[in-house]
């Protein structure tokens, strides 16, 4: 493993290296990091701070992961970050902890995170996911598997993203964008299904046209989202994954779902 530590790494005492850890010239790697087997750290790369990366993630130039919480509320302790396998940070990318002692930012396995992108305090982070250039994350945000963020978009606060859904470049979204759909604009609004994400991730043409359905009565049939979240749940296809999903993503929905673009 030494041949694979650049001699200017900074590799502070109590951090601990899986095996086959890559780490390149000037990068750090701070006391209560721990990293998984087979990650790379660029040179000039950084993770600190309560920081758990796993397996075969690779850090570029000048990210900064498990950086402190910017949160004004924060009052000392040690809130962390807990990262799962897989992952691909890009140049200039910062991943903060959480900001109360014992609580962690969460991020899943298999994300891409382009250059300039930033996931703050207390977010929770799933698997599969793509985020462009300078996508920005604001705390507590959820971001559910299989999502797209396009380049420049802005995600407010407590905001929530469900799975296969996507939000167009400069976008800022406010609401809660739920699964399956495309969000563009600045407020975000509802446009169209998201049927590319869908189809590259083996949804079968039953269930594009279930989708399709959810997003009549949601955003095309004229009713008020009371009245349309009761037609889901009243449907025939109510059992059905697409639906079931959509419905427990609205009734858990505290900002509102993000309205139609029409």
């Amino acid at each position: 493993m030494p041949d694979k530590i650049h001699p200017t790494a900074i590799i502070e005492p109590g951090a601990q290296l899986g095996d086959d850890v890559e780490i390149g010239a000037y990068a750090f790697v701070g006391a209560g990091v721990t990293l998984g087997s087979g990650t790379r750290l660029h040179h000039h790369a950084s993770v600190e701070g309560n920081t758990t990366l796993g397996a075969q993630c690779e850090v570029f130039p000048y990210a900064c992961i498990g950086g402190k919480t910017q949160d004004l509320k924060f009052k000392g302790g040690s809130p962390g970050l807990r990262i799962g396998d897989r992952n691909i940070f890009r140049e200039y990318v910062t991943i903060h902890c959480a900001t109360n002692d014992g609580d962690f930012t969460r991020v899943g396995s298999g994300n891409v995170l382009l250059a300039s992108c930033h996931i703050a305090h207390d977010c929770v982070i799933g698997n599969h996911i793509v985020m462009s250039n300078s996508a920005l994350v604001a705390g507590h945000v959820t971001i559910e598997d299989h999502v797209v963020i396009g380049g420049n978009a802005g995600i407010h606060q407590f905001c929530r993203i469900g799975a296969y859904a996507m939000l167009s470049a400069t976008a800022k979204l406010v609401h809660d964008l739920p699964p399956f759909f495309i969000a563009d604009g600045t407020p975000a609004k509802v446009r169209a299904i998201n049927q590319v994400g869908l189809e590259r991730n083996g949804h079968t043409p039953e269930q594009l046209d279930r989708v399709k359905q959810i997003h009549r009565i949601l955003y095309r049939d004229g009713l008020n989202r009371s009245q349309a979240l009761e037609r889901l749940a009243a449907h025939e296809l109510a059992a059905s994954e697409e639906f079931r999903r959509m419905l427990s993503f609205a009734q858990a929905s505290e900002r509102g779902l993000a309205p139609s673009g029409r």
